[in-house]
């Protein structure tokens, strides 16, 4: 027996989601959010025609105000999509954020708005160490996990806020300020939000850690076989969704001034909603963060929108979960695109 049968196989390296075995994919994905760009423009060009003040930089900086948020999520949210997960505690994580950060705020009104956005990383980041505990440890899905903890956590808001409401005049000028302040035109929750972006979409494109959360979300069995740990970077993604979720709930409270328990509810189904709609396959190992950020700015502009063009609110919701089934019905025909061609595996699960 020779020394090359003898040698151990070559370790398998995990790809990227644009290139080797998803490079068919990352195309179609590339398409999706291309889709999504020019979906956004055509619904600003037949706002705008109906209504010219829909381009006023005052309606401009709101919508941006308000996505900013959302895209915050949003990207938090893609980490753990991609890994073939989901966290459905974000909304509450968001709540408990706004609401310690406000009465942080109330209560010693000279801290300084970088100590701020600290606390609420440290809390949301505190419930992702929960979410991901749970999960490595109980092994039990993570829509199970984090539907439990998203009412565990609004319970703690409700508990800590006992019916009380902390108001704009409870916090300090400075903070509610910082919600509103612009540089060069556009809001700086926003550039913060494009600074968020920018991190995780560069990580997840550049960095080994971040196509290994590809490569697990393609298949999760290969990962672990190929050597990926696994447990520890999934659970690495709730911790950062967390986080950034207790971020998105400093810069509610920030832009609102008002908060109490009820903050965030069921905004997680419009992060997940983001997130698809923006390309990242709900089966996992698919999909970026820059996708997840456009799907978060089209559905804050579709509210926008409908309210300029006075629809019923309830078609929103109807073209969302309308954009959501279309989205899910898409991912399988790409998958089986791709799946199909001559000498490609599986690179999505159920494809």
């Amino acid at each position: 027996m020779s020394a090359a049968d003898t040698a151990s196989p070559p370790r398998r390296r995990p790809t990227s989601p644009r290139s080797g075995r998803g490079g068919g994919l990352g195309r179609l994905g590339a398409a999706r959010e291309l889709g999504v760009l020019l979906a956004l423009a055509a619904l600003v060009a037949v706002t705008a025609a109906s209504n010219s003040r829909f381009l006023s930089a005052q309606s401009i900086q709101d919508v941006l105000l308000s996505a900013a948020i959302l895209v915050v999520l949003a990207v938090g949210q893609t980490l753990v999509i991609v890994t073939r997960n989901i966290d459905l505690s974000v909304g509450s994580v968001l709540g408990l954020a706004a609401f310690g950060t406000g009465e942080l705020l109330s209560s010693a009104p000279g801290t300084p708005i970088p100590l701020a956005l600290l606390f609420g990383l440290g809390l949301g980041a505190l419930c992702g160490v929960v979410n991901g505990a749970l999960i490595a440890a109980a092994r039990v899905p993570a829509l199970v996990i984090t539907l439990g903890t998203l009412y565990v956590f609004r319970g703690v808001d409700h508990s800590w806020a006992a019916g009380e409401q902390i108001n704009a005049a409870d916090m300090p000028r400075g903070f509610l300020d910082f919600g509103t302040a612009t540089l060069l035109g556009v809001p700086v929750l926003a550039l913060l939000a494009v600074a968020v972006l920018a991190v995780v979409a560069t990580y997840l494109r550049s960095y080994r850690g971040g196509r290994e959360l590809y490569a697990i979300g393609s298949e999760p069995t290969a990962a672990r076989l190929s050597g990926i740990p696994v447990g520890r970077r999934v659970f690495g993604a709730f911790v950062v969704s967390g986080a950034l979720a207790g971020l998105a709930g400093v810069l509610h409270a920030a832009r609102f001034g008002t908060v109490d328990a009820t903050v965030g509810t069921g905004i997680e189904l419009q992060v997940v909603a983001a997130a698809v709609v923006g390309g990242v396959a709900i089966f996992g190992g698919s999909g970026s963060a820059y996708g997840a950020a456009l799907g978060a700015l089209l559905l804050t502009t579709i509210g926008s929108s409908l309210a300029v063009l006075r629809v019923d609110p309830f078609w929103q919701q109807a073209v969302v979960g309308g954009l959501i089934l279309a989205a899910i019905g898409l991912d399988r025909l790409l998958a089986a695109r791709v799946a199909g061609r001559p000498g490609r595996r599986r690179v999505l699960h159920g494809a």
